[in-house]
């Protein structure tokens, strides 16, 4: 199973540590955060896409050919501040049926990847007490993605989305809809509109750090690697 990983930011918000060294490799608990996101994948996982940019040559050079015993492959988002959609479509030509979508800065847990990828298809959320924050998960009647709601001033639920998918490349179907509704093409709206015709199960994750301001670093490693 292969799973993309979106490495292509600048890493504005974390600056000044981006500035020479792009955001993955940025160490969390003496590890870079890829490390971190690669070493939760499950073992159905065995090849790895990495999406770059900026920097990209440092990634390229700390990765090679595999990575932690998973194969992985390269592609270059020429616009690297085009959206996750546009990341993931640029992975399209590598991509075989089903295959995981993750973030670069955001740690999450083993174990609820490993539920994930058990699914047909899947999105990973988590319980927030500021979901007016995130994208909010809207759901069906039998528990599956209704749809993502960014941000709403009232929302329907405390339950997000935290960056984590299991899907298939019926995914790219949407990316011509979506775009012409909004001038950002993000995963999001094309995984709402992708739940509209397939089931997709929820996992709830227990551990998730999302990294992307400096002091993200410390509140991570109090929790990851406490003295």
């Amino acid at each position: 199973m292969q799973c993309v990983i979106i490495c292509a930011g600048k890493g504005t918000r974390m600056r000044p540590l981006t500035e020479s060294t792009p955001k993955p490799l940025i160490e969390v608990c003496k590890k870079p955060l890829l490390q971190h996101v690669v070493e939760a994948l499950p073992n159905e996982v065995d090849e790895i896409i990495l999406v770059v940019g900026y920097l990209q040559e440092q990634i390229r050079e700390h990765c090679g050919d595999e990575y932690l015993g998973k194969k992985v492959q390269y592609v270059e988002q020429a616009n690297f501040s085009g959206g996750t959609g546009d990341a993931l479509l640029c992975a399209k030509d590598l991509l075989e049926g089903r295959f995981m979508f993750m973030y670069a800065d955001d740690i999450h847990g083993a174990q609820a990847l490993k539920k994930a990828v058990q699914q047909e298809h899947a999105i990973l959320a988590t319980i927030s007490d500021h979901p007016e924050d995130f994208g909010v998960l809207a759901q069906n009647q039998d528990g599956t993605l209704q749809g993502i709601i960014e941000k709403p001033k009232n929302p329907s639920s405390n339950l997000i989305n935290i960056g984590g998918f299991v899907l298939d490349t019926r995914v790219f179907e949407y990316s011509v809809a979506v775009s012409q509704e909004h001038e950002e093409l993000l995963v999001t709206d094309m995984f709402t509109q992708y739940a509209q015709d397939y089931p997709v199960q929820i996992i709830e994750q227990e551990t998730w750090i999302p990294v992307g301001k400096p002091e993200d670093i410390e509140k991570a490693e109090a929790q990851l690697c406490p003295e």
